[in-house]
């Protein structure tokens, strides 16, 4: 057995580990009963201390200096982006006390239900001492890992290798200067959507409904699966993708884009070489990338007037009574409704880079020290009164809205952006090759737009990082400008 086989072995052992923990993980929040909670913190941190203990062993260190001790050319990119994430996982890992790993899987556990309660309760005191020991502890693992300067950079990096707040705050800083001027002229022009029209739209239908959608886009429900949770996500990988939606019966749009947003992540992870879970070719690029795949099916293909000129009847059909009297110009519009709303994930697509402008701030003043937890809820509704024009009515609508930080998870917000960046490009990319790609949505064909991504996005798994891949795959530098043409051809038509 090669030292480059042997290392191969011992990674699909972690992924194998890894999968099992995003099992406890995805049934946590799916299916797990209320009181059992307790059992499932010291599952999750027995699995973190496994995974370490996989994570840490010496050989692979010894594999590690002997593979790249190897001559390898500069064509041998597959090679060299295998080296060099094992490198960093290993190097990372054996950084890291597996007491430290275990109380953070722990505190992840235990967070996340108390954000639930608190959510439910309305009640961010009840939340704080969770978040603040979470940035404790990232704070820690940083000093731990080196980046002691640099705690927030780290985080970043978690989930976008390359990138720092610096370079983030450079393509927030010239999206927000011209979206916001964007949003006003929306918001006050006299064509205004209808908000009332949807009403009384019985659960099963609207599941039926988004499950025809999801499988027609390319999603295999043979190697994955949708469910209910409280905040719609997607776990898993190609081999078993697991995700999750929820439902309103006076708001079926919101179950069926989130369901179509992770179906973005699923096409992704499916789309990944099943042959290579284990390393970094079979692995995302990165969360900024992993959100282009989402925020693209999203938006870009499943707000259009193309993928609706094939998907109303069928809609109507579904909801012949809830419709009636309402045309399809009124539809349409709905859909693609603009306003100010204080929660993300139901906001547009043309305010929602301003949601996650406001938790990048946010972030970054909480690692600095600007911002104490205590004083989070005033300052993020001033924040959203001042870039929205919108203060949220209470800490649920609030800074208890989204899941995140109850995981740990600092620095993965800027993803979302970063991936609406990304989509754009993407999206003028495979147009310019594909000019009557949109008559394929009118048939209920995307056969062809995921032919293009599995080739130029999915294929490359993890072998380039964000910024490489927006040059390898569009052919230029991530910027903002093809998301501001975009939202602008998009919106403005409509709203005149």
């Amino acid at each position: 057995m090669t030292p480059l086989e042997a290392l191969s072995q011992k990674q699909k052992r972690i992924q194998s580990l890894e999968s099992i923990a995003g099992l406890l993980g995805w049934d946590e929040q799916t299916l797990l009963p209320q009181d059992s909670a307790d059992q499932r913190q010291d599952q999750n941190a027995t699995m973190a201390a496994i995974i370490h203990e996989a994570k840490t062993d010496p050989e692979i260190g010894k594999l590690l200096e002997q593979i790249e001790a190897l001559p390898h050319g500069p064509d041998d990119t597959g090679i060299q982006a295998v080296l060099r994430d094992a490198r960093i996982e290993y190097d990372r890992a054996t950084k890291l006390p597996a007491s430290y790993v275990e109380q953070h899987a722990r505190l992840c556990s235990e967070a996340y239900h108390a954000w639930a309660a608190a959510r439910k309760n309305n009640d961010f005191s009840a939340f704080a001492p969770y978040l603040k020991r979470h940035l404790e502890l990232a704070k820690e693992g940083a000093d731990y890992l080196g980046w002691g300067d640099r705690p927030y950079d780290l985080q970043i990096d978690f989930h976008d290798p390359g990138m720092d707040a610096q370079t983030i705050g450079t393509l927030f800083s010239g999206l927000k200067k011209e979206l916001v001027p964007i949003v006003q002229q929306i918001i006050e022009a006299p064509t205004q959507a209808r908000t009332d029209i949807f009403k009384g739209f019985p659960i099963p239908e609207q599941k039926t409904f988004l499950e025809e959608v999801t499988a027609s886009l390319g999603f295999n429900y043979k190697r994955g699966r949708i469910d209910i949770s409280l905040h719609p996500f997607c776990s898993g990988n190609g081999a078993d993708t697991r995700m999750t939606t929820r439902f309103d019966e006076d708001n079926p749009l919101d179950s069926l884009f989130s369901s179509i947003h992770e179906t973005g992540h699923g096409l992704y992870e499916q789309g990944l070489p099943l042959e290579s879970l284990h390393n970094a070719l079979g692995k995302a690029a990165g969360m900024g990338a992993h959100e282009s795949q989402s925020r693209l099916w999203e938006n870009q293909v499943c707000r259009s007037r193309s993928f609706w000129n094939h998907y109303e009847p069928k809609f109507r059909s579904a909801f012949p009574k809830q419709l009636e009297g309402i045309s399809s110009d009124e539809l349409y519009l709905a859909i693609n409704s603009v306003s100010k709303n204080p929660i993300r994930v139901d906001s547009d697509e043309v305010t929602y880079n301003l949601h996650i402008v406001i938790r990048f701030e946010i972030e970054k003043k909480l690692f600095s020290g600007e911002l104490r937890v205590e004083d989070l809820p005033d300052y993020w509704n001033s924040q959203y009164k001042e870039l929205l024009g919108i203060a949220p009515r209470n800490d649920a609508e609030g800074v208890l809205q989204d899941v995140h930080w109850s995981g740990g998870a600092f620095g993965y917000f800027p993803s979302y952006c970063l991936g609406n960046m990304l989509a754009a490009q993407l999206w003028y990319t495979v147009a310019e090759e594909h000019s009557d790609l949109e008559q394929d949505f009118e048939k209920g064909d995307f056969s062809r737009l995921l032919s293009w991504l599995r080739k130029n996005v999915h294929a490359h798994g993890a072998r380039y990082h964000l910024m490489e891949l927006s040059n390898k795959a569009t052919g230029k530098e991530l910027s903002h400008t093809s998301l501001i043409r975009y939202l602008k051809e998009r919106y403005l038509p409509l709203y005149t």
